[in-house]
């Protein structure tokens, strides 16, 4: 705290003036080398602004509590709503005017603070706060996640395998998962933050939206008054959909057409079919699992739809109507869940032994596990996305990113790096510290309460060597293409190979591999982006610190508690048709932990499985991004062949399942209206209200879902009639194979 001044406060009518050294004259050479910073960010910075104000801590605590426990809460919801850092940004400006138009300005002094003077209303909110909240709330999802990874598995542990852990294994789970990825983040600043060439392009659209909120607002409909009536609406009409008239959220037409119709149903069904002309009417089904269509550029909507309707159009129908493949007429065409050879629920707690492991015995008497023709190919595909992520960026960035990454050592400091040198760095010591803390802290909860997680302490150090290793590249390829490349697939893949049997221990290895790496890259990309806004060094690390351990912290509470208060919570064939907590993320990861972790891999892509030619996805994701580069090597003048992005394209339906048909047509459409014809034809009233209205509709959506939740959710007073009984669509989970009987469904 000693190193930390407390500014001296003005006068809230006064504006803050820009510092005349951070005018000072600027080369050429000084500038950023890459025009889209150059465009964006201000090369001028006012240190006398401050940051550690009242203000902040108010709001940056109050938005990361209430981001943590709404977007848990909504995360074992049908449609899990993610409220995004946009909302936080957006929301939060109002209010910190109001603080400042409110509060007194008088000076008092804090006992211990020597002289310094302290004011709760140091004058007007300025960018830097805003900033500083904006980073707060986000601290504890990984771009924009929503919570903690690691909650899935408390989840499965509890909801699906029907076991109990305590809250303090899950508590330090949680916790040292989210804190690892920020010491390999510390470690690996000076080369993918400070360097101008690893410009983060995913920061640059904070920054403009930043810009765009602080900007002298006098026109008659400002942003402020714009969000409120934006929220207002969205809250009101989320009744609709969210309690009187649920049917709205999948308007599947086709099933109401074809009532006794199994393969008009598997067609028409917008959550359990192929959602063709399916439609919704809510906010939250748009919004969920691809987040708000309304910030992402069209370039990439387009390249999600290509993508989607390559693989939902024609490649689904071709492999389940025209081939069987795999003898898919026997299972439903979309699902999550795993079978039987004769089409029936496979039961998984029957091969769960008293320590928690694989039961071979009852394994070998339900047979092997068959995957829905689409889950099959969605793991498929995920292979070919992560190979060909690697060769793309290889072939199409490789160069750019190894010659950006030798220019970041020799390069003049740009004016950026320039102005941060003015605050107090951050001793190395401070992450070394906290690296160590943090595995150490680890390596008791695997050792002593290794009963509980199952992950055996070679396998910490091996995830934790294995998330280092690919922390800076997977960093690199971030900073200058915006492409992240997940390392889930193959940190399952290999432990599951290594250590069969054990669930939990595969699911806290993918964790502490994969998410600690995706964390550290998430925390850098914060790192970036106060680096662009000149925030000093050290509030970013306590307030990222603060804001991890809070949100791990609310976002288990809030998970314990539904868990323990919601009767047969993520059984869908328990609940009610229409009941909301189906946990469809949730369920995905369960599935997921039982074929990478209890069965096993070779028992289900290897030579004991079923879907060993999955593997032949690899080596497909592999060259055909190598095929692409050669033709437009060998055709360079045709402008359209590098624009094909088999990353984009192969894992458009990455999200699928969890998310459904109904999802990505609604976030195509919407997408398409509001970043091609509104950009095109309104594009002042694009730039003025889009981020806005995405962050009202957001808001409005969360306050009114946790009002029905708590007003006649918990009391389980609902309404009954045709409006309220979901999409009717019933027939789309069906078979169609002849002999194979389900229920509720016709004989074939």
């Amino acid at each position: 705290m000693g190193s930390l001044e407390i500014q001296t406060p003005y006068s809230a009518k006064e504006k803050p003036t820009t510092v005349a050294n951070a005018n000072a004259t600027i080369d050429d050479d000084d500038l950023s080398p890459v025009e889209e910073v150059r465009l964006t960010v201000t090369n001028t910075d006012d240190p006398s602004l401050p940051v550690w104000t009242f203000r902040m801590w108010f709001l940056g605590l109050l938005s990361c509590a209430l981001l943590s426990f709404l977007n848990q809460f909504f995360s074992y919801r049908t449609e899990p709503l993610v409220i995004t850092q946009t909302t936080v940004q957006v929301a939060t400006l109002p209010i910190g005017r109001f603080l400042a138009a409110s509060l007194p300005e008088k000076k008092f002094r804090i006992p211990g603070c020597g002289s310094r003077l302290f004011s709760l209303n140091p004058g007007p909110f300025n960018m830097k706060e805003h900033v500083l909240i904006s980073i707060f709330a986000n601290a504890g999802s990984a771009f924009g996640s929503g919570s903690a990874y690691a909650v899935g598995i408390v989840t499965i542990i509890k909801a699906f395998y029907r076991k109990n852990i305590s809250f303090l294994a899950c508590w330090l789970l949680i916790i040292t998962t989210q804190v690892l990825g920020y010491g390999w983040a510390g470690l690996l600043r000076k080369y993918v933050v400070e360097p101008a060439h690893m410009w983060w392009p995913n920061t640059l659209v904070q920054v403009s939206l930043f810009r765009a909120l602080h900007e002298k607002d006098d026109q008659r409909m400002s942003r402020a008054k714009f969000f409120v009536i934006a929220m207002i609406c969205s809250f009101s009409w989320y009744l609709v959909p969210g309690y009187l008239f649920p049917t709205l959220s999948s308007i599947s037409w086709i099933c109401w057409a074809f009532s006794k119709s199994v393969t008009a149903q598997q067609l028409g069904s917008g959550m359990r079919g192929l959602g063709l002309g399916a439609l919704t009417l809510d906010w939250s089904v748009v919004a969920s699992f691809l987040f708000s269509p309304l910030i992402s550029p069209f370039f990439a909507i387009v390249n999600v739809f290509a993508g989607y309707v390559l693989i939902i159009y024609f490649v689904i129908p071709i492999t389940y109507w025209g081939l069987d493949l795999y003898n898919a007429h026997k299972f439903p065409i979309f699902s999550s869940h795993l079978f039987t050879a004769q089409g029936q629920t496979y039961n998984i707690s029957a091969i769960v032994n008293d320590k928690f492991e694989i039961d071979l015995v009852k394994y070998e008497q339900q047979g092997r596990i068959n995957l829905s023709m689409f889950f099959a190919l969605t793991y498929g595909f995920g292979f070919a996305t992560i190979a060909s992520t690697v060769t793309h960026v290889g072939f199409f960035y490789g160069r750019e990113i190894y010659e950006r990454f030798r220019a970041s050592y020799k390069e003049k400091e740009d004016i950026h790096t320039r102005l941060m040198r003015r605050y107090k760095d951050i001793p190395p010591w401070w992450f070394y510290l906290m690296l160590a803390a943090t595995l150490a802290i680890s390596l008791v909860l695997c050792i002593f309460l290794k009963d509980q997680v199952q992950m055996p302490w070679w396998g910490l150090l091996f995830a934790a060597a294995m998330a280092f290793i690919f922390t800076l590249p997977i960093s690199i390829i971030t900073a200058t293409t915006n492409q992240t490349p997940g390392l889930n697939i193959i940190t399952e893949y290999v432990m599951g190979i290594i250590y069969p049997g054990r669930p939990i221990a595969n699911v806290c290895f993918k964790v502490y591999g994969y998410m600690s790496m995706a964390q550290a890259v998430s925390f850098l990309n914060d790192f970036k982006l106060g680096h662009y806004m000149k925030i000093p060094p050290r509030s970013m690390f306590l307030v990222q610190f603060i804001g991890t351990i809070l949100a791990g912290t609310i976002n288990l509470a809030v998970a314990w508690w539904l868990l323990n208060s919601i009767e047969n919570i993520c059984q869908d064939n328990l609940l009610p048709p229409d009941s909301p907590w189906t946990c469809p993320g949730d369920q995905v990861f369960f599935d997921a932990s039982v074929i990478w972790g209890l069965v096993g891999p070779k028992r289900i892509f290897g030579s004991l499985g079923n879907y060993p030619a999955m593997n032949w996805f690899f080596l497909g994701g592999v060259l055909g991004p190598v095929i692409v580069w050669l033709l437009h090597k060998a055709f360079p003048r045709q402008s359209w062949i590098p624009l094909i992005n088999l990353p984009v394209l192969l894992g458009a339906t990455g999200n699928m399942p969890a998310a459904r048909a109904v999802n990505y047509n609604a976030w195509i459409i919407v997408g398409t209206i509001f970043n091609f014809f509104v950009f095109r034809y309104r594009k002042e009233w694009w730039q003025r209200y889009n981020y806005i209205l995405s962050a009202a509709l957001d808001a409005g959506v969360g306050f009114m879902a946790v009002l029905l939740y708590f007003s006649v959710g918990m009391e389980e007073k609902g309404l009954s009639w045709w409006g309220t009984e979901g999409e009717h669509c019933d027939l789309a989970t069906c078979p169609t194979a002849k002999g194979i009987v389900v229920d509720g469904c016709p004989a074939n």
